[in-house]
């Protein structure tokens, strides 16, 4: 893939903030709030932000503290800057000429480590993800790494990929997709996970229409041979089936949330062969 460094207009870099918590009148010194960490860590839920919410007995109210303002990144950081804030732009391109008026732009919250968001305190082990509360992108260029190493999806366009499926998720949200979802799992319980598979596979068949359109923007991406075989790589890795295994775990296909590496091959490359919205309904 070849691309132009644009204005990073696309960015809100957060890295220079640190990843804190202070906490108001706690009750537990440093050691206690150490367990909490772990325990956050161990089981991959925001104790703290348990602790901090909802009534009754609940714990002190917790925020990020550090500062702001841009941060000194390693040369290889600065260019996946510029790499993220291309994809966005030519992202926004090809969404902007397929939804016309409908459409509104969005940004990529880079940060390191730990974030603040409007849905809530992440870890980088998170992984990318999309907030529709604030309609950010939150990402820690950390993950390519893992992307790479880990999962075994190297490349730059592997890298779009995930860049592209988050903004898919954008869309969705400005078109009224996610919040009709919610409803619908908010109604049924049961097919939470069900409607998270769908609107996940989506998100990635909206990622291939720009794939399709990339080399037609002005935002500067250029398409190489071996790029769709990228993503597509990158789509096999992240399936449910595959990370379970990955985990030493059987495969449950009804806790899945996003789709098993077939499902996830099949819409990518349903969205990018036809470049038509009308082709990613999941539902």
């Amino acid at each position: 893939m070849r691309w132009t460094p644009g204005n990073r207009g696309n960015i809100e870099d957060m890295r220079g903030r640190s990843a804190g918590l202070r906490m108001r009148a706690a009750p537990f010194g440093i050691g206690g709030l150490v367990l909490m960490l772990l325990l956050s860590w161990l089981t991959g839920v925001d104790i703290l932000s348990l602790l901090g919410g909802g009534g009754g007995a609940s714990g002190p109210p917790i925020e990020s503290v550090g500062t702001s303002g841009r941060a000194a990144g390693t040369p290889e950081e600065e260019r996946l800057y510029d790499m993220v804030d291309n994809v966005v732009e030519d992202a926004h391109s090809t969404w902007r000429e397929l939804l016309g008026e409908r459409f509104q732009e969005t940004r990529v919250r880079l940060f390191r480590d730990a974030i603040d968001s409007a849905c809530g305190f992440a870890q980088s082990a998170t992984g990318p993800f999309y907030c529709p509360a604030d309609r950010r992108v939150y990402l820690d260029l950390g993950f390519f790494e893992d992307l790479q190493r880990r999962f075994g999806a190297p490349g730059d366009f592997a890298q779009a990929y995930v860049i592209a499926h988050e903004v898919g998720h954008h869309i969705q949200t400005i078109t009224g997709i996610e919040s009709e979802v919610r409803q619908l799992q908010s109604s049924n319980p049961s097919q939470r996970n069900a409607l998270s598979v769908r609107m996940e596979l989506q998100a990635d068949c909206f990622a291939g229409i720009w794939g399709h359109h990339a080399d037609r923007n002005a935002g500067g991406v250029t398409l190489e041979e071996g790029d769709i075989d990228e993503a597509l790589a990158a789509a096999a890795a992240i399936g449910d089936d595959r990370l379970q295994r990955r985990g030493g775990g059987r495969v449950s296909p009804e806790s899945f949330t996003h789709g098993s590496s077939q499902q996830r091959v099949e819409w990518f490359r349903r969205g990018f062969q036809g470049g038509d919205p009308k082709a990613c309904d999941t539902f």
